[in-house]
């Protein structure tokens, strides 16, 4: 595995419909939302998180060619982040509604739309390079057609590629038989609590990240704790608990895609894992305390947080 110069996005970017509101309806209920607010989500997320670190970002997945899609590209764009597929006719790029609630808790409804239809062509077209990070989502092996095209495409990934996975909320949905080969070839596996105890039945996190790690192939695995910091675990080395920073949160949206983009990215600088998941903590500790989906720090403002710490 050599060092990270680019991270390459194989996951899905959809379009946020963001609500703010105090408490999700009952039942057939309604609430009003306090604020709202239109935007790229999904994998946009962890690529601008990395991208505002300094990291060279690429897109890889598929996008469509409607109004959201449109949205999609002209945002990814700006951030400077390069696509590089063409966008896919007759299909729109799908949608979710994130609900956040008083405590800035969120729930998500999601509609598919074309980043759910990759094709190994696709995939075979992007031209790798030394250096590259691949980046995969939980998403993109639960959609039936990406599942397909990415599992035929990582066997063909370089040998020295850094491959990143986040199973992400809908691990449960993922096949047996298609997670197996992706953790064998995984070198970070970085998933939320909730996640590592539906992969690994254990609810101690310590238990369960080394499980993990001990099913992964290469590197190691970060579990996410949110409040409490998230735990590093590497084959055949007992897990560490690496803290977090003590905030007041408004708005966890976001919050898990900050850490591992920047957790790629501080990778990418060199730093060793621990120092990385430690600033990827500090990111993550920042971006809870604004409001949105899309609110990774910079580099300075990182800098500045651990300086003061």
């Amino acid at each position: 595995m050599s060092g990270i110069d680019r991270l390459v996005h194989a996951g899905n970017v959809v379009i946020d419909l963001v609500m703010e509101i105090p408490a999700l309806p009952r039942p057939g209920g309604d609430v009003l939302a306090t604020s709202s607010q239109v935007t790229p989500g999904g994998g946009y997320n962890v690529m601008l998180a990395s991208v505002r670190q300094g990291l060279t970002v690429a897109y890889a997945g598929a996008h469509g060619s409607g109004p959201f899609g449109d949205l999609a590209r002209a945002r990814l764009t700006e951030a400077g982040i390069a696509v590089l597929q063409e966008a896919t006719p007759d299909a729109d790029t799908g949608f979710d509604v994130a609900f956040v609630d008083g405590g800035g808790e969120r729930t998500f409804a999601t509609s598919v739309g074309a980043e759910a239809g990759l094709t190994y062509e696709q995939l075979s077209g992007v031209r790798l390079r030394g250096g590259d990070a691949i980046y995969l989502s939980g998403y993109g092996l639960a959609y039936p057609a990406n599942r397909v095209a990415l599992t035929r495409w990582l066997p063909t990934l370089p040998g020295d590629a850094t491959v990143i996975v986040d199973p992400g909320p809908l691990v449960a949905d993922i096949p047996a038989d298609v997670l197996r080969p992706v953790l064998d070839r995984a070198d970070w596996w970085s998933c939320n609590h909730d996640e590592a105890t539906a992969m690994t039945g254990h609810a101690d996190p310590d238990r369960a990240a080394a499980e993990l790690a001990r099913r992964t192939g290469r590197s190691g695995v970060v579990l996410r704790m949110g409040p409490r910091g998230c735990v590093l675990a590497v084959r055949d080395a007992p897990a560490v608990h690496v803290p977090a920073f003590e905030v007041t949160a408004v708005d966890s949206n976001g919050a898990g895609d900050a850490h591992v983009g920047v957790f790629v990215a501080a990778l990418g600088d060199g730093l060793p894992p621990e120092r990385a998941a430690r600033r990827a903590n500090a990111a993550a500790a920042i971006a809870v305390t604004r409001r949105g989906p899309a609110t990774a720090p910079d580099r300075e403002e990182v800098d500045r947080f651990l300086a003061g710490r």
